[in-house]
């Protein structure tokens, strides 16, 4: 019989660390601030909250690692060992790191504790790991850029050593998170934690003519065809390699961001793309079979920052599509649809499987257009049969939503609303309000979605 591998969600804040556990993960990662990719946004802010963090996670029987994970300028070298005396004495599972430097100077203080090498330093092959393995750590948290078979291979070669994939959340641009991007904009540096996602920000593209001495004139700004661009995506890539490269394919570009009118940038694209612009998120769960089969020891989420709708959908998703393939049961494709009403900028899996056929494309947008969701509410309580929720997304009565409990989800039809007020209403605003709504008892503590 195959192996579980562990299920490991973020913990932004202590509320979606339960969520996560509520949802079926088996560990949870927080960051801390100052030494974290994860300075801002981070409830894990303070000692006495970390502590709660750790604490109520043993509570349960499960495991809560600390990400630790900047490449640490010399100003942070003077006090990073004071301030990790506390961290050390709460005791987590492990301290996730990418810092060589760092590193050496936690296994010469305190070698019992277990060292997760990050995502950030980049392991890309069966010698990164096998090194890592003789410096003492646990861990490798193998990085994205890896295709199945990749992973494989250093699995076969190196069975002494923990490996931990990423299966779902935001891919980054850059190589694992190496982007100057934000650095470049605001002085806010990705590898101090303190990213601000330039990558994602609003761009305009626009052609440019170069004069004489080379400089660049000022564009027109030019929309940029997504559905084109899907479509061509989408065509088998023999037909795609019989089309010679077409003549603007070479030309000089400029881009405007939003908040930055006037401020143009050259960018390039060559046969492989642009690589100024955002990425899709990572979604990998039909993946997850072919993972346990490989012995991958842990797959994990992305997303400290997200929301609570986010992890518990997450957990419960990747869950099943762990215990299926565990028990030998087939992927269900239900399974994209549910990840599809998560926010998200497109899915893409990645590096995992590098070239697909058309015929698959095909199969995963049809299957993730079934029963498509939006998040709409968060069931703060029921009682005498109504249930006061936390308005999150618009939804009236007549809709059709779907309750995400731990204990099994439900669909509904909501039948009537009233104000916070008590008042009849037919109609559910948005963010910001509550609302009452008839709901069993037994989904107190519910999220809500809303069929779309």
């Amino acid at each position: 019989m195959l192996s579980a591998p562990e299920l490991l969600l973020p913990a932004g804040s202590l509320a979606k660390m339960h969520a996560a556990f509520d949802f079926g993960a088996d560990a949870v990662y927080a960051g801390q601030p100052r030494y974290s990719l994860r300075a801002r946004n981070n409830d894990f802010s303070t000692l006495k909250t970390l502590q709660e963090g750790i604490e109520g996670a043993h509570a349960r029987g499960k495991q809560f690692f600390v990400a630790s994970n900047i490449f640490a300028h010399n100003a942070k070298l003077k006090t990073y060992l004071r301030d990790m005396e506390p961290v050390i004495a709460m005791k987590p599972d492990a301290l996730i790191m990418a810092d060589p430097g760092l590193i050496m100077m936690v296994r010469d203080k305190w070698p019992e504790v277990p060292v997760h090498l990050s995502v950030q330093a980049n392991a890309v092959n069966w010698a990164d790991v096998k090194f890592w393995h003789r410096m003492g750590l646990t861990r490798v948290i193998l990085s994205r850029e890896l295709s199945l078979d990749e992973i494989e291979e250093i699995r076969q070669r190196c069975p002494e050593m923990e490996l931990e994939v990423f299966v779902h959340g935001a891919l980054c641009i850059a190589y694992s998170g190496r982007c100057l991007l934000s650095g470049y904009f605001n002085h806010r540096d990705s590898n101090q934690g303190t990213c601000t996602n330039s990558c994602r920000w609003d761009y305009k593209v626009g052609h440019a003519e170069e004069d004489a001495s080379g400089d660049l004139a000022p564009p027109q700004v030019i929309q940029l065809q997504f559905r084109q661009a899907l479509e061509q995506a989408e065509r088998p890539l023999s037909a795609l390699h019989q089309q010679p490269r077409h003549r603007l394919a070479d030309r000089p570009y400029l881009i405007e961001e939003a908040e930055r009118p006037g401020e143009l940038m050259p960018i390039l694209e060559d046969e492989h793309g642009t690589y100024i612009m955002n990425s899709k998120d990572l979604r990998a769960v039909e993946h997850i079979e072919r993972l346990v089969k490989i012995g991958v020891d842990s797959l994990k989420v992305e997303g400290r920052t997200k929301s609570l709708y986010y992890v518990a959908r997450t957990a419960q998703v990747y869950r099943q599509a762990i215990d299926d393939a565990v028990a030998g049961r087939p992927f269900d494709p239900g399974l994209l649809g549910q990840l599809q009403g998560l926010a998200n900028r497109g899915y893409t899996d990645g590096f995992y499987q590098r070239h697909h056929t058309q015929a698959y494309q095909n199969y995963l947008r049809g299957a993730s257009e079934v029963d498509r969701s939006q998040y709409v509410g968060h069931v703060l309580g029921v009682n005498d049969g109504w249930a006061r929720v936390d308005v999150k997304n618009r939804f009236a009565v007549g809709d059709r939503l779907e309750a995400v409990h731990p204990n099994g989800n439900r669909d509904l039809i909501v039948t009537r609303l009233r104000a916070d007020d008590g008042g009849d209403i037919s109609v559910a605003p948005g963010s910001g309000h509550v609302v009452w709504m008839e709901l069993d008892p037994a989904l107190e503590g519910a999220l809500l979605a809303r069929y779309v």
